[in-house]
């Protein structure tokens, strides 16, 4: 709690205030499944580029990438209580757009615009940001 003669330190104070924030906590959560969702495609990249197409692995780290990015949405970011399963379905369905988007803009950018299939997923992700946040705030966790 928060009052007159909190005794914590300044700086807890502060961190305390900032993640009683939802856009502050959206900002985390992006931040780690944006790291997360680019390891979980960029390390198999990495290891099997030569052997599996890099759209499979953009398919497998999507869906891996959109479950993580849910529990973070819903336990950090909304903290909802409502039905997961529900949740879940809507969730996906406004990362779904998104992801779709994303994994047709990924052969664009990496055979017509001849980007590295390292730097072309970024500027995707770059672009989902507040699309997804509208969504979520408004449709998944309403």
């Amino acid at each position: 709690m928060n009052t007159a003669n909190d005794s914590r330190h300044p700086l807890v104070r502060l961190a305390a205030g900032l993640l009683a924030e939802q856009k502050v906590r959206y900002l985390i959560a992006g931040g780690w499944n944006t790291v997360f969702g680019y390891g979980i495609y960029a390390g198999p990249y990495y290891l099997l580029h030569g052997r599996v197409h890099y759209m499979v692995i953009a398919v497998v780290a999507n869906v891996l990438a959109i479950t993580m990015a849910y529990a973070t949405h819903k336990l950090f970011v909304f903290r909802t209580k409502g039905n997961v399963l529900r949740e879940y379905f809507r969730f996906y369905g406004v990362y779904g757009v998104t992801a779709v988007l994303g994994l047709l803009a990924l052969p664009l950018c990496v055979e017509l615009l001849g980007m590295s299939p390292y730097v072309a997923p970024l500027l995707i992700m770059a672009v989902s940001v507040v699309i997804s946040y509208l969504g979520h705030k408004h449709f998944s966790f309403k």
